[in-house]
């Protein structure tokens, strides 16, 4: 394999200059110290640290997963040798304020950074990623001594961190969890309960780990308004930062896993003992809200790390579809004739185009929403109250969308290997067992479906849905003044007619109290949604490129060329599909609805 197993640099280079225009960030006051170059030097730097030290682990740490021993979870070194070189590099602190030793980069970037090591070791990468995810929140809900005691050590490397919401009993339905706190008389609390599906909750690659936990403080309303959000540190932290005994929180089991075999997977026990030592984050009862902060941006983590795991699939696919001769063409009838590469065969090129469809589609609609969060840094209110209405619907078909049809790109990849694919001499195997948990963690994809519909596209009259339908009408303008492109432009137009019909019909059953009716194929609106949102970054993607190909050297002029055959048979092959899933949310088709669980 010659080229680069974790990325295509050019494509990136083309989605963040070229398409998004990321450098214009460098506008903004946070940003003004970085530039294209700034830029190109973390991305470099971190392709270097994924291709040395975390893709060069990634088979290791999948058929040697951790281990519980005394207590203690096991890891294999090299997974601390990657963490410790990602944290060494500032990758830890690169979203982090200046004085708070960080790189100041915008969340886009960071981004881009993080799908090279999310390309090249998803196991691996989680340990660091969801420490800084807890470090964010800290920044927007904690107090100056908790950002002190607790965010400051993330920032620096030196502690970890894990969210905890789910429970053995209640799965993804929070109302139902039952880890409670007692206010005790300094203003801490003492946790009790258990929460299962921790990933990364318990290792020893570093001082610390800060536990996020939701939990209901005694007394609180019933259901979702009563949940808190509290700190929960592994060990104990004293008033000038040094590290205290041990909390009451104690490792109970781990869970064997498909894939990503190398991140640790937790059922942990707060207070079997009654003091787990706990502080409260934010205001009581309003823990979900906090929560969010971090789970809408682990969200975009896990969509992108689900397409990230269909790029390398794509990648390594390609690469040997260009090497591996096998057969002829069918009208080559002399058998003595040398056998073709298999790309030159037709259905191997519809699975590579096909694969390529899912993931760079999804990839530049992925850097397009955590471009959104930087603009919460723009100096007009009005982008910054848009841009977070649009980050809301976009957050749950980066994860959704992402991780469904990302995982099909790996389907494909090894249908391209043939019966190679499927043995665990070659990484696609490992890249779709990988790539399997991301539909279902940080909120299922049903979950995903139900939330877009039920609320994200009604919210505030349908606000964030005019916005969105506004960026794809300036974008069909574009593309209709150009002669190649009308049609995708006319037919882009067409389907997200449909999108709003089906919108509206929805709203309408659940305004008339239909609501069970009106969400029971949110589904089929996720896929509906997402083809068209997909469509709009490809249509986005053949105006840059039908513009840029005439002054393309021959190497750009392959790759525009790509650009816009890609752009061609997504209209063509899948685009289509939103029409029939719009339709189904618009007549409520109540085949799923109407079925009793005693027909099975």
């Amino acid at each position: 394999m010659t080229a680069s197993p974790i990325s295509d640099r050019r494509d990136l280079d083309f989605m963040l200059y070229e398409v998004l225009q990321v450098q214009h960030l460098c506008a903004y006051p946070r940003f003004t110290d970085h530039n294209r170059e700034t830029f190109a030097a973390a991305l470099e730097l971190a392709h270097q640290i994924a291709l040395d030290k975390f893709l060069s682990h990634n088979r290791k740490s999948d058929l040697n997963e951790p281990q519980m021993v005394d207590g203690k979870v096991e890891l294999i070194p090299e997974i601390g040798e990657a963490v410790q070189a990602y944290n060494d590099a500032g990758f830890c602190a690169a979203l982090a304020d200046y004085e708070a030793g960080g790189m100041q980069l915008p969340f886009v970037i960071a981004q881009a950074c993080d799908s090279m090591f999310s390309a090249a070791n998803p196991g691996t990468i989680a340990y660091p990623a969801l420490a800084r995810g807890v470090s964010n929140l800290l920044v927007e809900y904690g107090t100056p001594d908790q950002k002190r005691l607790y965010m400051q050590p993330i920032v620096e490397g030196r502690y970890f961190g894990t969210m905890c919401l789910s429970e053995p009993h209640a799965g993804s339905s929070l109302a139902d969890i039952k880890t409670t706190a007692e206010p005790q008389s300094d203003g801490s609390y003492r946790l009790t309960g258990a929460k299962m599906w921790i990933s990364a909750g318990d290792h020893e690659l570093g001082e610390n780990i800060i536990h996020l936990v939701l939990a209901k403080i005694v007394g609180a309303p019933a259901g979702v308004r009563g949940i808190s959000l509290f700190i929960v540190p592994r060990w104990r932290v004293n008033a000038d930062g040094g590290r205290g005994e041990r909390n009451d929180v104690r490792l109970a089991g781990l869970n064997h896993k498909m894939g990503q075999r190398g991140s640790v997977n937790t059922f942990l026990k707060f207070g079997e003992s009654g003091d787990c030592y706990a502080e409260l984050v934010g205001q009581p009862h309003h823990g979900l809200a906090c929560m969010f902060h971090m789970m809408n941006e682990e969200r975009i983590g896990v969509g992108m790390g689900a397409i990230l795991q269909g790029l390398s699939g794509y990648l390594y696919s390609l690469q040997y579809a260009k090497e591996r001769k096998q057969g002829r063409h069918p009208d080559q009838k002399d058998p003595t004739s040398p056998p073709i590469a298999i790309i030159e065969h037709a259905d191997v090129r519809r699975m590579l185009l096909q694969q390529k469809c899912y993931v760079e589609g999804a990839e530049l609609l992925g850097y397009h929403a955590s471009m959104l969060v930087d603009r919460a840094h723009d100096a007009d209110e009005a982008v910054r109250r848009d841009s977070r209405l649009l980050l809301e619907l976009l957050t749950p078909i980066v994860k959704a969308w992402g991780s469904d049809y990302c995982l099909k790109a790996n389907e494909l990849a090894i249908q391209v290997l043939g019966g190679y694919g499927f043995t665990r001499e070659y990484p696609v195997e490992q890249n779709y067992r990988d790539n399997r948990i991301n539909p279902i963690h940080e909120g299922t994809n049903g979950i995903q479906a139900l939330d877009l519909l039920g609320r994200k596209a009604m919210m505030d009259n349908g606000a964030a849905l005019r916005l969105l339908l506004a960026g794809i009408d300036t974008t069909v303008t574009e593309a209709a003044a150009i002669d190649a492109l009308r049609q995708f432009a006319e037919q882009l137009q067409t389907t997200a007619t449909h999108v709003i019909n089906a919108t509206r019909a929805a709203g309408a059953r659940m305004q008339a109290g239909e609501a069970r009716l009106a969400l029971a194929n949110a589904s089929h609106y996720m896929a509906a949604l997402g083809h068209l949102v997909v469509g709009w970054m490809w249509l986005r993607m053949a105006v840059v490129a039908h513009r840029a190909l005439p002054q393309a050297g021959d190497a750009d002029r392959d790759f525009y060329a790509g650009k816009l055959q890609a752009c061609r048979f997504f209209f063509a092959t899948e685009l289509p599909l939103a029409e029939h899933h719009a339709r189904l949310v618009r007549d409520a088709d109540p085949s799923a609805f109407d079925m009793h669980p005693e027909w099975f």
